[in-house]
């Protein structure tokens, strides 16, 4: 059953033309009977309010098609950077991917983003190069972008009748013949014609191509040409079908999905082309507690493996859990163990998605993707299945929050409902954190840009209901250290009668940036007992995330455990705990600590007349430009600049180029401030 399976993602830039081109997909295989739009707030996949209000994707829509007898399950991820959490956990549990390029903007900040996502999951891709019917539509160029940015081979497919207004239809130099769509059903069905004759030197010239590249790959084709006898289409697909599976290749289909053209050959190029569940190799996992690789096979008669990648809350407040099985089967009703939490979880009920509607179903098996109702304790990368087979698959990494707002219940008896609220979206985006500040009771909630944060404050009081206040944006620093400093710790305390003494020697230096904190014991457990060195430990992580000097984070720190004194009648867990926490205070105070700030890089795309505006607006905000690409239609310009100057820079930019530009910001390294 799997071999008829797909799991796929449909990835790229903002408004290159993702949903789009789903609610194309959905319409043609039956899913749905009409074809919604984005621009008039329609789209199927783009089911929140928020979403249909923006004109753009937020949450990453799970849905199911058929086609050519076989199971899709596709997932439409969100192209803005702010999201790029649920770009990231879809990739995770996907076996391929459509990867949409804008036929005007090409390459674009976040295409290149999602593409190293991708390559970090070893995820199989093809290609469509879309919006072929708009003003300055060029396939060639972005066929050499996709070459020299993204480092991949592409092979093209279907090649474009025309361009901008006169594009037409696609040349198939497989079945070499033109395709052409019919208007009147929405492009529902297309007629074959042969190739016209002035259009045949150009087919003939990337047919030779396409054929050039698979005979590198097949010693069958390679004879067959040589012996000029013609190659089966079966054969050149099928060679096809394996460089794609081993990365090697990338086959590219043209089109324009919101005028109807070439959306069915990409949806058979997702059959032909992409990975089934069992084509790819084993998971490599780890045993929970001996920490050994555990091979797991994706066989419907295992043991159950799954993956929780995403838990939602739905509009009737129950906890949806996506989950992706990798092995054996998950039957309603059943009791599963999650070997993250070390519970067991009941599955009350098991559905198929189709975006924001649901249908149950009886069963999820092997390289399938559902919702489980039930789980209470479950988390976003959490590990499910049987407890007599122990393993916990590599956990997502998400980035840290760089932006945070304060948010105020508008009366006293609504804080707990807000926190409640907290709580929920927290479990639901790992990339969204909120605090209550120790000595002002304010709640602070952390995102990843201001449109994240500001996605969440209107989910918070128009989806929940919960009146509140919210500041203006503020940057989340960080902190570290700039040099060595060793330092010794001696507390001293009576508590209820009784002696607490600990005393520790501690060596705090700074590490590369980027590296992350790293605490060592030095310290044999014949000198200090292990359960005191444990808890010194905890007193030091405990300082990372309480900060240096102004309560920030601490990175990239490493503190050493030199040495320790104990006395078996005065040592307590509690006096080395407080020893460890306030010595690493002193020691990073003592090691010139310094302020961090978050560095974004900026990739701004502007009309050529405008291109001084651009650079000028940069560099009044402190930013750096470290250089200017010139695209056919545009100027492309990357740059990097403190987060703290760059709020209201949308603004600022549409006013500078009368609305006719737009950015992309994401986060690039953390520097020192000046704000110190």
């Amino acid at each position: 059953m799997t071999r008829k399976i797909r799991n796929i993602g449909i990835m790229a830039h903002i408004d290159a033309g993702k949903t789009t081109t789903t609610e194309r997909i959905l319409y043609y295989t039956g899913k749905s009977h009409r074809i919604g739009e984005v621009d008039d707030g329609a789209a199927t996949m783009d089911w929140m309010v928020q979403e249909q209000d923006r004109g753009i994707t937020i949450s990453s829509a799970a849905t199911q098609i058929e086609w050519k007898d076989h199971l899709i399950n596709i997932i439409d991820t969100p192209g803005h950077v702010d999201f790029t959490a649920e770009v990231e956990r879809s990739l995770r549990v996907l076996d391929g991917a459509v990867a949409i390029f804008c036929a005007v903007g090409g390459v674009e900040p976040q295409s290149e983003t999602v593409w190293h996502q991708a390559d970090a999951y070893e995820v199989p891709r093809i290609a469509f190069i879309n919006k072929m019917d708009r003003i300055g539509a060029d396939f060639f160029a972005v066929l050499d972008e996709i070459h020299d940015k993204l480092k991949a081979h592409p092979v093209p497919l279907f090649l474009p009748i025309g361009r901008e207004n006169e594009f037409e239809g696609t040349i198939d130099l497989i079945g070499m013949e033109e395709l052409h769509w019919i208007d009147v059903e929405y492009g529902k069905s297309f007629e074959k014609r042969p190739i016209r004759p002035e259009l045949q030197p150009l087919a003939d010239q990337w047919r030779e191509k396409l054929m050039d590249t698979v005979s590198t790959w097949s010693d069958e084709i390679t004879e067959l040409l040589l012996d000029e006898k013609p190659v089966p289409e079966e054969l050149i697909r099928a060679t096809l079908r394996r460089k794609t599976l081993d990365r090697e290749l990338l086959p590219v289909f043209v089109g324009a999905s919101l005028r109807n053209i070439g959306v069915q050959p990409l949806i058979d190029g997702i059959v032909d082309f992409l990975p089934a569940p069992d084509e790819l190799p084993p998971i490599e996992g780890l045993h929970p507690k001996k920490g050994e690789p555990v091979q797991i096979a994706r066989v419907l008669d295992g043991q159950a493996v799954a993956m929780v990648f995403k838990i939602q809350t739905d509009r009737e407040a129950r906890s949806l859990s996506y989950v992706r099985v990798y092995q054996g089967t998950i039957k309603s009703g059943m009791a599963v163990y999650n070997h993250n939490q070390g519970k067991r979880e009941r599955v009350n009920r098991i559905l198929r998605m189709h975006s924001n509607r649901t249908e149950q179903v009886d069963r999820i098996e092997a390289g399938n993707i559902g919702v489980i109702v039930g789980f209470k304790l479950a988390q976003t990368g959490d590990t499910i299945g049987s407890e007599g087979f122990p393993v916990v698959l590599e956990r997502m990494h998400f980035p840290q929050p760089v932006i945070s707002v304060a948010i105020e219940p508008q009366t006293l008896s609504e804080r707990d409902r807000l926190k409640e609220v907290l709580q929920l979206l927290t479990r639901e985006d790992p990339t969204f954190i909120w605090k209550e500040d120790d000595d002002t009771g304010e709640l602070v909630i952390s995102g990843m840009g201001e449109l994240h944060l500001d996605v969440l404050v209107t989910r918070i009081i128009d989806d929940y209901s919960v009146r509140a206040k919210v500041g203006n944006p503020q940057v989340t620093y960080r902190e570290s250290v700039t040099a060595s400093n060793e330092h010794r710790e001696i507390f001293h305390k009576i508590i209820g009668g009784k002696e607490n003494h600990a005393e520790v020697l501690l060596r705090v230096s700074p590490r590369k940036r980027g590296e992350g904190n790293h605490f060592e014991n030095l310290v044999s457990p014949e000198k200090l007992p292990k359960q005191f060195a444990a808890a010194c430990e905890r007193g030091i992580l405990g300082g990372f995330s309480s900060g240096i000097r102004l309560g920030y984070p601490g990175i990239d720190i490493a503190v050493e455990l030199v040495d320790a004194t104990y006395d078996e009648q005065t040592a307590t867990e509690f006096a080395f705990e407080a020893a460890g926490s306030h010595g690493f205070d002193n020691a990073c105070n003592g090691a010139s600590p310094v302020l961090l700030e978050p560095v974004m890089k900026v990739d701004v795309l502007v009309p050529k007349e405008f291109m001084g505006e651009a650079i000028n607006g940069i560099t009044t905000r402190n930013g750096i430009v470290h250089s200017v690409e010139s695209r056919p239609s545009v100027e492309h310009i990357i740059a990097q600049a403190p987060l703290r100057k760059m709020f209201g820079y949308s603004t600022a930019l549409r006013s500078a180029t009368q609305g006719r530009g737009n950015y992309a910001m994401e986060f690039s390294h953390f520097a020192p401030s000046d704000q110190a």
